[in-house]
């Protein structure tokens, strides 16, 4: 296996800084060893208007049958020949990825003490694979380097043989990349993507190969247009790690739009205490007049927005009449404990069928969300920036509109009669704000005027005659005016009121001109 390395420079950035970064020096021809052969690094060319790193490869065939034990995706093909008259030892896969991994560990993590200026600058780079296998052809190597920054991808296919024009062409592919990356970037792109074009791993997939996928793919698989593809094949269709990555990089997106780190989004459990809410008296009855008001409603097919760990679906599922729960949440984290505390892997069939948990925020649109009986946002909405509630508004009541819908926040009036809370505090360190009764029915009537619902307000909890409940409620239901109204026959509908006063205003006009 080969695979070059090429940049250009000037007297006053020479491309002999190539050896600084990959940590090669290019006066010198070293050898590494791995489990399946000998790494060799050398410099075809070294001035500082051209620097060439070359990684050459020997694979030892029987040291990948013994190792593979001719088993496996990664391992040798079941043929006894095959063991040892294969494509491994020439063309690039993960036989090379790994090599890459382990003969540039440290440019992989772009770390450079000698250059630290270097290390985030891109430079001009020409990387060319003579030999590289593509499970898709040359059509899915554009797809897959194209949105990483190269202003020219060549994947020129190789001829079965040329003695033979009418074979065809083989599998395999001449890979040209050139463009201005970060040494880094380019090369964790060619750590994941080599071994995906190749579809087959040398190796077994263990979990822990989610970690080096995501690390790998920091700061560009998360927005890349076939995601899913790179995923699934680099994790070998291993269908459980596929979602496990698949939910962190939706995570990592989600923070990325919001300006935010992953912890920041992931918050909903805190790892040092049991968030399960104090007193858990007020947990209850929380809970059941929650359950009270969606059988009072009849729905059936239930949303629980913003989930958490799970308690509310968890009582939902003992009731027979709800035959299909949804719990969403931001946090990864949470869903695995609400997982836990399901017992979906030992869930049997008939009851495993009406529940699912999803991964989303609640303040983006989700066509999965539509057309469901209710949804509950129980001590959510405080959890918001303020200034995110509108989108939060739009997303359940404009875009999901559901029949129901419960919201439950805390009143701040009654924390005055909470003894252990501080004087001006708020009741989790999480909450952006917490409502008055009046603050939280202006917010609520607002929302019920602009997008067709009725609202009325139910106490939870003991409620005092000074300062109210401890938990306030509001109950959403969709007037009869408006039910079955899509957004577009509403936004239609209002177009053609304006259309009807503008034509009204244009006639007036015209008589007093007359």
């Amino acid at each position: 296996m080969f695979l070059t390395i090429s940049t250009t420079g000037t007297r006053e950035r020479p491309a002999t800084d190539l050896g600084f970064l990959l940590h090669k020096h290019p006066d010198k021809a070293q050898a590494f060893s791995t489990s399946h052969g000998t790494a060799h690094v050398f410099y075809p060319e070294a001035s500082a208007e051209r620097c060439t790193a070359a990684l050459l490869l020997e694979v030892d065939p029987v040291a990948l049958v013994r190792r593979g034990k001719g088993k496996g995706r990664g391992g040798a093909p079941d043929s006894a020949l095959a063991q040892y008259v294969n494509d491994r030892p020439y063309a690039a896969s993960s036989l090379l990825a790994v090599a890459l991994s382990t003969v540039f560990k440290s440019a992989l993590r772009g770390v450079c003490a000698a250059l630290p200026e270097r290390v985030d600058a891109p430079l001009p780079l020409r990387i060319e694979v003579p030999a590289m296998p593509a499970r898709g052809g040359a059509e899915l190597v554009g797809k897959l380097f194209g949105p990483l920054g190269w202003s020219s991808v060549k994947a020129e296919p190789v001829e079965l043989d040329a003695t033979f024009p009418e074979w065809g062409a083989s599998r395999y592919v001449q890979l040209v990349l050139e463009g201005e990356l970060r040494l880094a970037d380019a090369l964790r792109q060619l750590y994941v993507l080599l071994p995906v074009l190749d579809d087959a791993k040398h190796y077994w997939v263990a979990p822990d190969e989610v970690d080096k996928l995501l690390r790998a793919g920091e700061g560009w698989l998360a927005e890349h247009p076939e995601q899913k593809l790179i995923t699934s094949r680099y994790l070998s269709r291993r269908w459980g790690l596929t979602r496990q990555a698949m939910e962190r990089l939706e995570l990592a997106r989600l923070a990325e739009a919001d300006d935010l780190q992953v912890e920041d989004v992931d918050n909903a459990v805190d790892e040092t205490t049991d968030t399960e809410e104090r007193p858990v008296p007020l947990a209850e009855q929380r809970r059941e007049a929650i359950l009270d008001a969606l059988r009072t409603t009849g729905a059936s097919r239930v949303l629980d927005l913003g989930c958490g760990q799970g308690q509310l679906v968890q009582a939902l599922l003992k009731d027979v009449r709800f035959t299909e729960i949804v719990g969403v949440d931001v946090s990864v984290r949470a869903l695995t404990i609400a997982g836990r505390r399901l017992k979906l892997e030992r869930m049997g069939e008939r009851q495993a069928a009406r529940v699912k948990l999803m991964q989303g925020s609640l303040t983006y649109t989700d066509k999965r969300l539509a057309g469901y009986d209710a949804a509950v946002l129980s001590e959510v909405v405080e959890h918001l920036d303020l200034p995110r509630l509108p989108a939060l508004e739009y997303a359940v009541f404009g875009s999901a509109r559901p029949r129901t819908v419960l919201v439950t926040t805390p009143n701040v009036e009654y924390n005055v009669r909470w003894e252990t809370l501080p004087a001006g505090h708020v009741r989790h360190g999480d909450h952006r704000f917490e409502w008055t009764r009046e603050e939280f029915r202006t917010w609520a009537d607002g929302v019920a005027e602009r997008h067709g619902y009725e609202v009325r307000y139910v106490p939870v909890g003991p409620d005092d005659p000074e300062v109210g409940p401890p938990t306030q409620m509001a109950v959403f239901e969709m007037n009869g005016t408006t039910d079955g109204a899509t957004d577009p026959e509403r936004e239609n509908a209002g177009k053609a009121k304006q259309a009807e006063k503008a034509e009204i205003t244009e006639k007036a006009k015209e008589a007093k001109a007359a």
